[in-house]
């Protein structure tokens, strides 16, 4: 689940992308992240980058309610 993970040629890689409320999503890697959206580094088949996302984002309410 990172940039030097192998998949098979006919899988589709994603990428994990936050925005600035800290809300997690997956997004086709090498396509142009939507503007909001940074990619975070972390890169592998779409359960991977779920499983990734569930072990992080354990809080789903926005940063700007957390505070």
């Amino acid at each position: 689940m990172t940039e030097t993970a192998e998949h098979r040629p006919d899988e589709p890689v994603f990428t994990v992308v936050v925005n600035h409320e800290e809300q997690h999503s997956v997004w086709p890697a090498g396509r142009e992240v939507p503007a909001g959206w940074r990619e975070i580094g972390v890169h592998g088949t779409r359960a991977e980058c779920l499983a990734h996302i569930a072990q992080v984002w354990t809080d789903l309410r926005p940063l700007s309610v957390r505070r």
